[in-house]
């Protein structure tokens, strides 16, 4: 039997803009599981939400100017590229055709755990890639219902669990609870507020330089 590579993790999302709650969650679970790499997915058009103010094109430049310098973190455009809605389950498929040894470990809140059910082709997702639940101590987590039904069959408490197989298993881990909002950053941006702190200086020049959220767009 061929063995496992080390895990990637994989972070979708809008990026609209991409900010430091983003890039430190993914730092620091790349740091704490020992995976190989965190890949951030900018989506294209986005299924459970309306459309991002900023373009795909203009997502994914700043998603690239945000990791440049951090070789840990690494964009993929499959999705950009792809077009059409932008299904985790489609992603998951295209990774595991490119990565066949490597396991995929699927990076979200508890949140979006919480909502996970409601997901296209959900039960799949499990069949390709682990769930790594971001966790912040302030969510409660459910007793009762699918998602508790999830995480009795499936938690698992250790990184390694998650080097040793392909997918299946779900993991929680905390990071620092950055409360950084996309929304309030454009906002900031549109009515020439001052956002500066909350998200990396070359993805604020960028779009100073574009006028990526001014007032007319939002």
């Amino acid at each position: 039997m061929t063995p496992l590579k080390p895990p990637i993790g994989i972070l979708g999302g809008t990026f609209d803009p991409i900010h430091f709650g983003h890039l430190r969650s993914a730092l620091e679970l790349y740091q704490a599981l020992d995976l190989a790499e965190v890949r951030l997915v900018p989506c294209f058009q986005p299924v459970h939400r309306k459309m991002p103010v900023a373009s795909p094109s203009q997502r994914l430049a700043m998603a690239m100017i945000a990791v440049e310098s951090e070789p840990a973190l690494r964009v993929d455009n499959r999705e950009i590229e792809r077009k059409g809605p932008s299904y985790t389950i489609d992603t998951l498929e295209s990774l595991r055709a490119e990565l066949p040894n490597t396991p995929l470990c699927l990076i979200m809140g508890i949140d979006a755990l919480l909502s996970f059910p409601s997901w296209h082709r959900w039960q799949d997702i499990l069949g390709l890639a682990h769930l790594l639940i971001a966790h912040r101590p302030q969510y409660q987590l459910p007793s009762t219902g699918i998602v508790a039904d999830l995480l009795k069959e499936r938690l698992k408490h250790q990184a390694i669990d998650l080097h040793q197989s392909l997918s299946g298993h779900i993991l929680l881990h905390p990071v620092t609870p950055l409360e950084i909002s996309a929304t309030e950053i454009r906002k900031q941006f549109a009515m020439e507020g001052n956002p500066r702190y909350l998200l990396p200086n070359s993805v604020y020049n960028y779009i100073k330089e574009h006028g990526t959220y001014s007032i007319s767009r939002l």
